[in-house]
């Protein structure tokens, strides 16, 4: 009985081999359509496929586009780090090129100035509240600094040594309100020399305040005014500013004209102290 099973076994076994190998066979076979078996074997494995392809296809896109979105943030950090160094190197750039072109006013001026010493600052210090009277410089009694010494810049008078300690000193600018801050000075008419005295400013105009000129003297807009060193203390020929206006003063007696200043009291970096030699050969006789 066992045998008996046993040989029924192989017999089907052999028809299974057979019954596979006709159907690979028949499968292999040149058709032009599928068997209805092999229809639903290739669209059940198709949608299997489609199944498991779409959330992979989203999956891999999603992961695609972070990276993408990380490349360009990491780009625009690296562009916006470049832009600013590029802003910063801009500022020290025109920084730079400002100074350069002030130190060489500076330089151009001191070599103009052949009948004094020049004493050459630099400002390190203003007061907010104060910031048209005064400015502090880096230069004192041990450079030769001394009071009512006057002060220029490469366009003009600015003011005078108002206090001087042993390493700094205080300038007094023009634009100071100050009764005591007087300059005799002067303008180069066509009828000869006009005198009068800077004293005073007007800060709505922003200028200064030119009095004491004769009624009678012949004075024109655009006219340059210059220190006339009658007073004893400033050199004679520092510019001054320019005559914008010509009026009666409050009496009717005498002129008052209002002078544009030839420099800026408001951006003050670089100075030049003006020493007389006249001082300086003094001095001397006292050592």
């Amino acid at each position: 009985m066992p045998q008996f099973f046993l040989n029924k076994r192989l017999i089907l076994l052999l028809v299974s081999i057979i019954f596979l190998v006709a159907l690979i066979g028949f499968s292999l076979k040149d058709r032009k359509e599928l068997t209805w078996s092999e229809q639903f074997v290739k669209d059940t494995s198709g949608f299997v496929q489609f199944l498991f392809h779409q959330p992979a296809q989203l999956v891999a896109g999603f992961f695609e586009n972070v990276q993408d979105m990380k490349n360009t943030y990491k780009e625009n950090k690296l562009l916006k780090a470049r832009l600013e160094e590029y802003v910063m190197l801009e500022a020290e750039v025109q920084t730079l090129k400002k100074e350069n072109e002030e130190l060489r006013a500076v330089l151009d001026k001191k070599e103009s100035l052949r009948d004094f010493i020049p004493i050459e600052a630099t400002v390190i210090g203003r007061n907010p509240d104060r910031w048209q009277e005064m400015v502090i410089i880096n230069k004192g009694e041990q450079q030769g600094i001394k009071k009512d010494m006057a002060v220029i810049t490469s366009s003009g008078l600015i003011g005078k040594i108002q206090h001087a300690s042993q390493f700094t000193s205080t300038v007094q600018l023009l634009s100071a309100i100050d009764r005591q801050n007087r300059i005799s000075a002067y303008v180069q008419g066509k009828d000869g020399s006009v005198f009068g005295l800077i004293e005073g400013y007007d800060d709505k105009r922003q200028a200064l305040l030119f009095k004491q000129i004769p009624f009678d003297a012949n004075i024109e807009k655009n006219q340059l005014v210059l220190t006339s060193g009658l007073g004893g203390i400033f050199p004679k020929g520092l510019p001054i500013g320019e005559v914008e206006e010509v009026v009666p003063d409050e009496y009717g007696l005498t002129k008052m004209a209002y002078v544009k200043p030839a420099a800026n009291f408001y951006d003050v970096d670089e100075v030049i102290v003006v020493k007389r030699k006249i001082d300086a050969v003094q001095e001397g006789e006292t050592k």
